[in-house]
C-alpha cells in the first residue's frame, strides 16, 4: 500500500520533470487570458445596456480568444490559462445572444409603441393595456 503510494508519486514526479525536460522552457501565461474572461462576464452583465455595449464586448472578446486559440494550439506546452480562454468565449457568445435579443426587443418596443410612449411610463403602461386586451 505504502510502495504504491511512493511509486505512483514519484511516477508524477517524473512525468512533471518530464514534460519541463523537453522544452526546457516553464509554462508561461496565455496572452489576454484573464481579459478574455473578464471581457466574456462583462458581455453578459452589459446586454440590458440596450444591448449595443455587450455587442461590442462580445465580439471583442471572440476576436481576442480566436487569437490566443491559434497561439496555444501551436505549442500548448508553453502555455498555461486556455481554460479562462475557453470559459471567455463561451460567456461572450452567451452574452453577444442576449445583447441581440435585447436589442431586437428595444426596436420592436420603439417599433411598435413610438419613442415618445417609451418616454412616458403612464402612457407606456396605458399602451400595454390595450395591447392586452385586444
Amino acid at each position: 500500500m505504502v510502495l504504491s503510494f511512493w511509486v505512483t508519486s514519484f511516477l508524477k514526479h517524473l512525468s512533471t520533470n518530464i514534460k519541463t525536460m523537453d522544452h526546457n522552457q516553464p509554462q508561461e501565461q496565455l496572452q489576454n487570458s484573464t481579459l478574455i474572461l473578464v471581457l466574456g462576464i462583462l458581455s453578459i452583465v452589459t446586454c440590458c445596456c440596450y444591448g449595443v455595449l455587450g455587442i461590442i464586448l462580445g465580439i471583442v472578446t471572440i476576436v481576442l480568444a480566436q487569437k490566443a486559440t491559434k497561439i496555444y494550439a501551436e505549442n500548448p506546452d508553453l502555455y498555461t490559462g486556455f481554460q479562462n480562454v475557453k470559459i471567455g468565449k463561451i460567456l461572450a457568445i452567451i452574452g453577444l445572444v442576449l445583447s441581440i435579443l435585447y436589442l431586437l426587443f428595444t426596436v420592436w418596443m420603439i417599433v411598435t409603441f413610438g419613442w415618445e410612449t417609451m418616454q412616458d411610463q403612464e402612457l407606456m403602461q396605458e399602451r400595454m393595456r390595450e395591447m392586452m386586451e385586444g
